[in-house]
């Protein structure tokens, strides 16, 4: 019996998310252009780099949500299935919450993932505790705060027990007490092992963090580092130009 929980757990799982040959073309521009990809399989690893470097459609593109017009991308040495669909989380930088309230958001992931409704409630109201979201469960997700929407855009993100989470830019347009315990959220959920993947053009979220930093420019991975080594010793021009506050075009 417990070699079976092991096999099935083993087949639920996405890390490593690798790449190979990725490439993306649109009207003869290339958008996204990477030979190989393997991100480390803990911790945090931070996408850095300008506007329209690729960020967003490489995340999309290993969530499976953008289609590559070649390359593949591997969850756990093999094609991403439905299967284990529910063991990515993504949060966007805007949140898409349904007009229920918040208790009801996180009720509908979890019962989308087989869970009983008794025990979905269960969880749900652990997770909204565990997120310091407890006093808004019964409050209606239009009328909570945009920091409180993508705090419960994220606590029904964890609630699905993800081997890896993605987030675009997730904390752009929220206050600094939201951004605060979303950062202290993710930072207990890697310690309890999740791997997260993040967009981010906050320099010190970057620091507080990442243990890995990859900076993008024109669709290419400009430099893969351990944080401390791309800020402080990287010999890389494009990464010099661009921690300096140059404008990458």
């Amino acid at each position: 019996m417990a070699e079976q929980l092991l096999a099935t757990e083993s087949q639920r799982q996405v890390r490593p998310v690798t790449g190979s040959g990725l490439h993306i073309l649109r009207a003869g521009r290339v958008l996204l252009s990477v030979p190989t990809l393997r991100f480390s399989d803990t911790g945090c690893t931070v996408i850095v780099g300008p506007n329209g470097a690729g960020k967003s459609l490489l995340v999309r593109s290993l969530c499976g949500l953008t289609r590559l017009d070649s390359g593949t991308v591997f969850w756990a040495g093999t094609p991403p299935d439905s299967r284990r669909r529910l063991k990515v989380g993504l949060l966007l930088q805007r949140p898409v919450l349904l007009r229920r309230t918040a208790l009801q958001n996180v009720l509908f992931a979890l019962k989308v993932s087989g869970m009983g409704r008794r025990e979905a409630i269960i969880e749900a109201r652990s997770v909204l505790e565990d997120s310091g979201l407890g006093m808004v469960a019964e409050v209606a997700a239009h009328r909570l705060s945009g920091g409180e929407q993508q705090r419960v855009a994220l606590a029904r993100a964890l609630a699905l027990k993800p081997d890896m989470l993605f987030l675009d830019e997730a904390t752009a347009n929220v206050d600094p007490a939201s951004t605060l315990v979303i950062e202290q959220q993710l930072l207990k959920s890697m310690q309890a092992g999740l791997k997260v993947v993040m967009i981010s053009h906050d320099l010190g979220q970057v620091r507080r963090l990442a243990d890995e930093v990859v900076l993008m420019h024109q669709g290419r991975i400009v430099e893969q580092n351990f944080t401390s080594a791309f800020f402080e010793q990287t010999s890389n021009p494009v990464s010099r130009r661009w921690l300096a506050g140059e404008l990458l075009v």
